[in-house]
């Protein structure tokens, strides 16, 4: 039987707050992923330019089938973009580029938030697909507080990645802005266009961690006391 729980207007709150930066981003990327940048230079290119001046030749830069997918792979040192940010000269494009250089500039100089970053993400996986699980066991084996319990601490593992990945994004954008400047890949109004999108992909990545947060006080809220619910 469905019923109304006022904590249901936490998962609200995450929900608008997600779907919100969502638009945000894609209304952003899409308008500067039709400006053509002055140069001509397409994402692989610049993301090419800035590894070799940072002395990073060892890092690869491969296309990816999809339109989405932008990422640095820390184990086979490469950055892996988009087919339409491989291979069009826009703003959109060298911004998505060299943000993901960012993270492999991080990477060589031994950025600490982001090995821990990597180090949690085996146990973050973990807590995303074990903690509600076995939250809901305890709660079908009479409330079990030991299981609830670990349960709750699992899932804020999850939410301590999402935490954690906040400061390596933003180092990550702030690294490619100044890199785009010191290599004079873009205009000046261009750079601008560029600060536009980053700020905008970072919008995700903070209303995801709030979203978190705030569907891990639900649990909280829900199970979190020492007392059986009767209801």
């Amino acid at each position: 039987m469905y019923y109304w729980d006022p904590t249901y207007i936490l998962v609200i709150i995450g929900m608008l707050l997600c779907l919100g930066a969502s638009a945000m981003v894609n209304s952003t990327m899409a308008k500067y992923s039709r400006v053509r940048n002055g140069g001509g230079m397409t994402g692989a290119e610049a993301a090419r330019r800035i590894l070799n001046n940072e002395g990073l030749y060892n890092v690869q830069i491969e296309c990816l089938n999809s339109g989405s997918g932008d990422h640095y792979d820390p184990r086979t040192n490469t950055v892996r973009l988009s087919y339409d940010n491989y291979n069009q000269p826009t703003v959109t494009a060298v911004g998505v580029a060299a943000h993901e250089c960012g993270h492999a500039i991080q990477h060589a100089k031994g950025y600490a938030p982001l090995n821990f970053r990597s180090a949690l993400v085996p146990v973050a996986n973990i807590g995303s697909r074990l903690g509600l699980p076995i939250i809901l066991v305890g709660v079908l084996l009479s409330w079990n507080q030991v299981l609830i319990q670990i349960g709750i601490w699992v899932f804020a593992l999850a939410v301590l990645f999402q935490l954690v990945t906040l400061p390596v994004e933003f180092n990550a954008s702030a690294r490619a802005v100044a890199k785009i400047d010191q290599y004079g890949l873009l205009g000046t109004e261009e750079s601008k266009g560029v600060k536009k999108v980053l700020t905008a992909a970072a919008m995700t990545y903070v209303a995801a961690a709030a979203s978190a947060i705030l569907q891990l006080l639900r649990l909280i809220l829900l199970f979190g006391g020492n007392r059986r619910r009767d209801d």
